[in-house]
């Protein structure tokens, strides 16, 4: 899966984890992005497109203040086996503090009551 929004960074292959995408700062500060959450990422940008920037920074704030960071599909299953200096993340953790939401238009249905 190609990612397209750290073109300047790095990118390692982690034979360890081939499932997700490793992106290296100059500093040493790195980030995993699972491919689930990149496809989220993306849903989200096509709902609030004018807050693609806003995200992507917050993002980046994230991996400079944690050093090592797994934006996953989620937590409790995560596909990135990495060791205890990472946190891992999903996106709601990174859209919620800045008050951006995903939004769930789905419906329950009473079909069959």
């Amino acid at each position: 899966m190609k990612m397209i929004y750290w073109p300047n960074l790095k990118q390692e292959k982690d034979l360890n984890n081939p499932f997700a995408t490793l992106f290296k700062y100059e500093n040493g500060d790195s980030f995993y992005v699972e491919p689930i959450f990149y496809s989220k990422l993306e849903s989200m940008f096509l709902h609030h497109q004018d807050k693609k920037e806003i995200i992507l920074k917050a993002m980046e704030n994230i991996v400079h203040k944690n050093r090592h960071v797994v934006f996953c599909g989620t937590f409790e299953y995560p596909q990135t086996e990495v060791g205890d200096e990472f946190i891992f993340l999903e996106i709601e953790d990174i859209t919620n503090p800045l008050n951006i939401y995903v939004e769930d238009k789905s419906r329950g249905s009473n079909y069959g009551d």
